[in-house]
């Protein structure tokens, strides 16, 4: 059966923060999912964060309790990620974990990475290193819409032309990219009649009133502009000549964009009835779909690529209003699950001072995405041609909303989805184990970008220590007093990366046996894997003055 280490650093999965946002929540709706529905006999965690395996077992409880049994791989396991052959990770950035796999080799295990948003500079960088970095063929990357997908190929190609021209490079990496949409986990949104009486009698909207809902951060630069919601909303009021109600419900980043936010969009919609929620609200996530009888959102924001609230919606048995935009055009289906309202952005060619601009620094990313979103128009009169059809046509509603709800549950909860995740993993596994084994080149650094500092730095010192250098235990050197000069805490600062007690007193005792031998002698009665490192401790040794250096170079030149 298929398997995968879930790289987990609780930050990454944790829904209770401050500042939540879109990749918390489907973090955490994805663990949910797997533990739920995953095929495998047993988990596999890479403990990403190094806590404790207590500490990582009772955060992963809080998300949901494993039934079956839980191994965990230490932060620095590379080797370990060979027995589940793949490490899925939470980001975009296969180059990264490429790099970090060079040691342990690159057949060692397949990584699996999913996108998020994709127009940060970092981000871009990560895809565009993709061409540079040990990526193999049996590396993955889950694209979770189509146009995310595009937007991908199309950096790719973009990056591969450039290092064709510029460098005559004819061979390119290419890993498998895979389109599995986003899911989520649809019991978690039924509708309630207890929630939806609870709503209104807290907002203050009456039991027969049409309530349109939003659900998303209030930041109209890295999520949507509100206003043509808004303008849209408010045609609609006029048409319908009775009360519509808006509930937003999410967080922004300070009371004071929060009011200029909120204020700009009431103004564009003065005859709706506006109702604020705090989305970070622990009783909102799940229960605030009740309130509503339809969702809107119309997104226009690079920043978005694929969109968990349309899902979270049709699993509520809402029908959708939204802009016909990246990764919503593929999760509502026009006419079916509610309406899709058409998009208009600038032809290629005309946004590179933005990216001009973006790649120097004189805008920072918010205002990057919000420049680009100031030129992305929705049709206007189709989103309050919609949003009135759905408030005008009960019967409309219901048929959407059961047609959107059996939809979520078919396509698009975890439970369908988990399978094909599986099913990516074990194709894989399946080309990494079919590949040769791959043999390093000769000289070749594993990461030339992240050079061993003894190899880069080599002109620095006097001379090398190396395995034939000589070494000699300092006169009158005890072990207790060695060990005390050891552990001090200047001394040890760097624990990590020195030798045991045991092994630091084996050296010792190494030493102690002869008046001076050669550092390859010394080191020869330790397992293999450690000779290496122990040769280096040596230096570790003389530099607190246990050991005795017999260095080659009598004289320093001027």
């Amino acid at each position: 059966m298929a398997n995968a280490a879930i790289y987990l650093n609780p930050e990454a999965y944790n829904t209770s923060v401050k500042t939540l946002m879109g990749r918390h929540s489907a973090g955490e709706s994805f663990l949910r999912g797997y533990i739920r529905h995953a095929a495998t006999d047993k988990f596999w965690f890479w403990n990403i964060a190094g806590q404790s395996d207590a500490e990582m077992d009772a955060f992963v409880a809080t998300v949901e309790p494993p039934t079956k049994p839980v191994t965990w791989i230490a932060r620095g396991g590379h080797d370990q990620l060979r027995t589940p052959g793949v490490a899925y990770i939470p980001t975009p950035n296969l180059a990264k974990h490429a790099w970090w796999r060079q040691h342990a080799g690159g057949n060692a295990y397949a990584v699996c990475g999913v996108t998020h948003t994709t127009a940060s500079h970092d981000i871009m960088d990560s895809i565009g290193n993709i061409q540079i970095a040990p990526v193999e063929p049996w590396d993955a990357l889950i694209c979770t819409s189509r146009a995310v997908r595009a937007a991908t190929e199309a950096q790719l190609e973009a990056t591969r032309d450039y290092m064709t021209h510029r460098l005559g490079v004819r061979t390119h990496n290419s890993p498998m990219l895979e389109t599995i949409p986003l899911g989520i986990n649809c019991d978690e949104f039924a509708y309630s009649e207890e929630s939806r009486k609870k709503w209104r009698a807290e907002l203050d909207i009456p039991e027969d009133a049409i309530v349109a809902l939003y659900v998303g951060r209030f930041n109209m630069q890295a999520k949507m502009n509100p206003v043509p919601m808004a303008l849209a909303m408010e045609a609609a009021a006029q048409k319908l000549g009775k009360p519509l109600y808006w509930v937003m419900s999410g967080w922004a980043t300070n009371e004071e964009y929060a009011e200029r936010y909120h204020g700009d969009t009431r103004a564009a919609c003065p005859s709706v009835g506006y109702r604020i929620v705090d989305g970070r609200r622990k009783d909102v996530r799940f229960s605030i779909w009740s309130v509503a009888d339809f969702f809107l959102s119309l997104s226009d924001n690079i920043q978005e690529t694929y969109g968990l609230t349309p899902l979270e919606a049709m699993a509520a048995g809402l029908p959708c209003v939204v802009s016909d935009w990246d990764g919503y055009r593929e999760s509502v289906r026009e006419g079916l699950d509610g309406f899709r309202i058409a998009t208009y952005a600038p032809r290629p060619g005309l946004g590179r001072d933005l990216a001009y601009r973006y790649a120097h620094g004189w805008s920072d990313y918010s205002y990057y995405i919000g420049a680009a979103s100031q030129m992305a128009a929705v049709d206007l009169e189709a989103a309050a041609e919609a949003i009135y059809t759905l408030a005008a046509n009960p019967d409309l509603r219901k048929r959407m909303g059961q047609t959107a709800q059996k939809q979520a549950r078919s396509a698009l909860d975890w439970k369908v989805l988990i399978p094909r995740y599986e099913a990516l993993w074990e194709e894989q596994n399946k080309r990494r184990k079919a590949a040769p084994r791959a043999q390093d080149p000769r000289n070749v650094a594993q990461n030339p970008w992240r050079l061993d500092p003894f190899q880069m730095f080599a002109s620095y010192p006097t001379e090398w220590l190396t395995p034939t250098t000589m070494v000699s235990l300092m006169p009158g050197m005890t072990w207790e007093e060695a060990k005390l000069r050891l552990t001090r805490k200047l001394a040890n600062y760097t624990s990590v990366m020195l030798p045991s007690i045991a092994e630091a007193e084996a050296l010792y005792a190494a030493l102690a046996a002869t008046p001076q031998a050669l550092a390859a002698d010394l080191v020869a009665g330790f397992p293999p894997p450690r000779r290496q490192f122990m040769e280096r401790s040596l230096l570790w040794f003389a530099k607190y003055g246990v050991a005795r250096i017999h260095g080659r170079s009598f004289q320093i030149a001027p």
